[in-house]
């Protein structure tokens, strides 16, 4: 858990570093709709609340609409070449991304809900290459699109007037479906995370409207290190041959609609 709780810091404060301040202004803003909402629609001590029997399905639908913000963490193996080239390798700036979703909710007890969302994640992110002894920089753009079937664990806590908030545990496994390239680093198409979210239930008068946060720490290696199409290219195998691995990290913004 302290691990989690470790990435999960380093994730918010690469976000604060390297987000365009534009997209955390539109997110405060649709926050604080909602919350203006929230309070507009049920006045101090109103009896009547909105939906209140939706929590007792066993079974409901919905779907989500959102942005997503990919990083990939490199571990670099220290490799030097002949020719004396050390790259460091890094992706320095977020770049959001486009997400859709379907949701199948079971609610399991009161406070449990098993989801299944699977959708689509549209992104990309630029990846830098610094050969630190001559100062050489190279880029490569990598896009994704990826298919996604998450599968959480909603732990709700108690309805406040029309608002409940929740926390969620989960894993989501990805493939990626855009077309492969001879760049100067590759990926694996397919990737497993782990998952935790937060976010609270809106009760509107017609439907229910959930922003929800999640960050997903992903825990396979996706480098490709076998790259028989660079054997005749030994300044470009250098770079794969620097890095011991790769990670797939991801902080998701979705806003659910029940």
């Amino acid at each position: 858990m302290n691990k989690a709780l470790h990435n999960i810091q380093n994730l918010i404060s690469g976000l604060n570093r390297r987000m365009r301040p534009r997209f955390m202004r539109v997110l405060l803003v649709v926050l604080m709709a909602v919350a203006g909402a929230n309070v507009a629609s049920a006045k101090w001590g109103d009896p009547v609340l909105n939906r209140p029997y939706a929590d007792l399905k066993r079974f409901h639908l919905g779907f989500s609409v959102g942005m997503q913000f990919q990083d990939l963490s490199f571990t670099h193996s220290g490799f030097h070449s002949e020719e004396g080239s050390e790259w460091q390798v890094e992706v320095p700036n977020f770049s959001p991304g486009f997400c859709v979703n379907v949701l199948g909710d079971l609610r399991l007890s009161n406070y449990l809900n098993l989801r299944l969302t699977p959708g689509m994640y549209f992104g990309s992110k630029t990846v830098h290459m610094l050969d630190l002894p001559t100062g050489r920089l190279e880029k490569q753009d990598v896009k994704s699109s990826y298919v996604v079937v998450p599968l959480d664990l909603k732990i709700s806590g108690l309805r406040y007037i029309q608002s409940r908030p929740y926390v969620t545990v989960g894993a989501m496994a990805t493939f990626d479906v855009s077309k492969k390239r001879s760049d100067f680093l590759q990926f694996n198409t397919t990737d497993v995370y782990l998952t935790l979210g937060l976010g609270c239930d809106f009760y509107l008068p017609f439907f229910k409207l959930i922003p929800e946060i999640k960050f997903c720490f992903g825990l396979t290696d996706i480098l490709r290190h076998d790259r028989p199409d660079l054997d005749d290219n030994p300044s470009a195998m250098a770079i794969t041959q620097s890095l011991k691995k790769a990670k797939s990290n991801m902080v998701v913004i979705n806003f659910y609609f029940e």
